[in-house]
């Protein structure tokens, strides 16, 4: 039976669930909870995660703005290669196919509200311009998408094979970008320190502080309902300004990410 933490967090009872590939773990501390991936080569996948909606169709997620969250975090390795982050999501990708994708739950639109580290060769924005909305290094952000029928999505899983040619690959990401609306910011801080991190989100903006100092605010809001995620893996996905499409793992260095002092607030 999987094991689940629970903790009263603002009056509000938190229940997550700890998830980890072979070799990694997850484990409470006095202040919040340690999560940590060993060392390895590429071509295997390594996670070490949390998350309140294991299980769970996605219209049954738990939050819905007016939400604010708000914790401690720090990592060991300043530019862990893969990603790491916490915030909102609304697990995406299904089909479990290696990032984290819950079997059986087929692919929607992304609504997400987080903290994303994304090492090289990471590539995240739809923008041509990595100035306008970084593709890589920490940053807050968010995406924003149309609520579309995941079978929608079947006619594209079938034409998937044609982004492997350029043209058609930059044609396909210039509607996406159109389609998903997408803002971020860079953090510039030592992520290897102790940082407190926070973010509200209502249902016309989402506003992203770091240390008590405002990063970015903007009007492009996910749709609920979301699901609280806090994760570290060796992970990679990109899609180009030149229309490549890529994704896999990393070789990386044994790394762990701490979280203290987490309140949520709806």
């Amino acid at each position: 039976m999987r094991a689940h933490y629970t903790r009263i967090i603002m009056g509000m009872e938190i229940q997550l669930t700890p998830r980890q590939t072979p070799g990694s773990s997850v484990s409470q501390t006095a202040a919040g909870w340690h999560l940590e991936m060993p060392a390895g080569p590429p071509r295997t996948y390594r996670l070490a995660q949390l998350d309140d909606y294991g299980g769970m169709p996605r219209n049954h997620f738990l939050h819905s703005p007016p939400w604010t969250l708000r914790l401690r975090v720090r990592i060991s390795v300043a530019n862990l290669p893969g990603t790491w982050g916490f915030g909102l999501w609304n697990d995406p990708f299904g089909f479990s196919l290696g990032f984290g994708g819950q079997a059986g739950r087929l692919p929607a639109l992304p609504q997400t509200a987080w903290f994303m580290h994304a090492s090289l060769p990471n590539w995240l924005s739809l923008r041509d311009d990595p100035k306008t909305i970084p593709a890589n290094g920490f940053f807050a952000g968010t995406f924003c998408s149309p609520n579309l029928p995941s079978f929608l999505f079947m006619p594209g899983l079938l034409a998937l094979p044609l982004s492997a040619i350029r043209p058609v690959s930059r044609l396909l990401r210039r509607l996406t970008g159109r389609i998903i609306r997408q803002d971020a910011a860079p953090i510039n801080v030592n992520v290897t320190q102790w940082h407190e991190y926070s973010f509200v989100w209502l249902d016309k903006s989402c506003t992203f502080s770091v240390d008590g100092s405002e990063i970015l605010s903007t009007p492009r809001s996910p749709r609920p309902p979301l699901g609280l995620v806090i994760w570290i893996d060796n992970q990679f996905a990109a899609w180009t300004p030149q229309g490549r499409l890529a994704y896999g793992t990393l070789e990386n260095p044994a790394a762990w990410l701490e979280i203290g002092n987490l309140t949520v607030q709806s």
